[in-house]
């Protein structure tokens, strides 16, 4: 199969992960109040920086060819590249889980967080195994917050123009 329509699968199935998290979430029996919902969202999607950095710190470690910041090259790139996107990823996520917490609800926020979790690693081992696998940690990680960003702001017009959220 080329490349497209694996990239193409991938994005799909984010899309369709993007649906699920925003179906389920509302319904979680989060019993948190959204600003602690949100505090734990951003920690869960502090997880996989955390794993990265960590990773690319020790191949710098270990390899001679890279310790002093020399350019990086092979499974060491592709870890930086990891690393970059996932830095895209939560900035955009600390811009848009605070008004998820507030009008989607905490449940939301704090499966957007775990869903963050698993696409991260999932993009970050897909992106390993080959480039093309990629797409579907980076579509669940994306889409979803997305999806909240949009229903958010659909959310927060409906009450700054009729005063209610329904």
């Amino acid at each position: 199969m080329s490349k497209r329509p694996v990239i193409l699968i991938g994005m799909t199935g984010g899309a369709a992960w993007a649906v699920v998290v925003m179906v389920i979430g509302p319904g979680l029996g989060v019993v948190l109040i959204p600003e602690e919902a949100l505090v734990i969202a951003l920690l869960l999607g502090a997880v996989p920086l955390m794993a990265m950095i960590g990773r690319l710190a020790q191949r710098r470690f270990f390899d001679d060819a890279i310790i002093d910041g020399q350019p990086l090259t092979g499974a060491a790139q592709i870890d930086q590249r990891v690393l970059s996107n996932t830095v895209e990823q939560l900035v955009l996520a600390i811009c848009v889980w605070p008004a998820a917490a507030l009008l989607l609800g905490p449940g939301t926020v704090v499966l957007l967080g775990l869903s963050n979790v698993v696409a991260r690693f999932l993009f970050w081992f897909g992106y390993h195994a080959s480039p093309p696998l990629r797409g579907l940690g980076f579509a669940a990680t994306f889409y979803p917050t997305v999806l909240a960003g949009l229903l958010s702001l659909w959310t927060g017009l409906q009450i700054l123009l009729f005063g209610y959220s329904g």
